[in-house]
């Protein structure tokens, strides 16, 4: 049986979309609070962070300013405020009505949320992931759980 070189983490997060890259920041985040020193591994299947997030979003961005208050003076890639919520009723298939704003359920209005582009979001996570500590390993997929001794 051959030794294998390995690696070792405190904790290994699978997938830097938007809730890994979020969870490796607050880990690190907790951990520096606490005054602990945490090893934190993110793999990602893509060849670069953001590499498999092509959509646009809007955001609400409470949670953002729950995990960096000062997301606006890091740079963070948002910046187009919603100016106008629109719905239209599509009657058939080259007529519709536009929607009175009052009909318009409260979680599906928009104003004070941000439209932006959800891989360059996962970019600037990546960055401030690492700048915490966190190391980001692109192009690594992860396909199974390997266990040896009781741990992962």
């Amino acid at each position: 049986m051959s030794e294998r070189e390995s690696m070792e983490f405190d904790v290994v997060i699978v997938g830097a979309g938007p809730c890994g890259l979020a969870a490796a920041c607050r880990v690190l985040q907790l951990a520096a609070a606490a005054g602990r020193e945490v090893s934190v591994c993110v793999v990602e299947k893509g060849a670069e962070v953001g590499a498999h997030i092509l959509s646009g979003a809007v955001l609400e961005p409470a949670a953002l300013t729950e995990l960096f208050p000062d997301w606006r003076e890091r740079g963070a890639p948002v910046a187009t405020a919603v100016a106008k919520d629109e719905f239209l009723w599509l009657r058939n298939g080259t007529a519709s009505t536009a929607v009175p704003e009052f009909l318009i359920p409260r979680p599906m209005r928009n104003h004070g949320n941000y439209i932006i582009s959800l891989g360059r979001l996962c970019q600037w996570l990546g960055q401030q992931a690492e700048a915490l500590g966190a190391n980001l390993f692109p192009g690594f997929a992860a396909s199974r759980v390997l266990y040896e001794d009781g741990r992962v």
